[in-house]
């Protein structure tokens, strides 16, 4: 067995640490199994390396936004159900709107084969 190791910034390693628990891995494992893809194909410019860099932090992005609207919609329920007001309904399916948008684009750059701009 190797054990390789790397430096990075606290930056760079808090970006690490939050990959991996999207992932449900291990920091190790998620480091492990990134480098080795990009390893095996080295074909890969760095342009496209950071392409889907950008990708991955705007599906991170996306994920976020959801669990953001998720909240508010947990609250505009309450208050329906307790027979308030809820004026923030407008509000939260204009941001489902938008992010469902986002979602769109980005499932369809990714379907046309392109990579967002590093």
């Amino acid at each position: 067995m190797h054990q390789p190791s790397c430096r990075m910034n606290d930056d760079e390693y808090q970006l690490l640490v939050r990959a991996a628990a999207a992932c449900n891995m291990s920091i190790a494992n998620y480091l492990a199994r990134a480098a080795l893809k990009a390893a095996r194909n080295l074909a890969l410019t760095a342009a496209e390396i950071a392409g889907e860099r950008e990708m991955v932090k705007e599906l991170f992005d996306l994920r976020t936004a959801l669990n953001r609207i998720g909240n508010n919609l947990n609250q505009v329920a309450a208050a329906l159900n307790s027979d308030e007001l809820a004026p923030q309904a407008k509000a939260v399916l204009a941001g489902v709107d938008r992010v469902s948008l986002r979602v769109d684009a980005l499932v369809q750059r990714y379907l046309d084969g392109e990579r967002p701009a590093a």
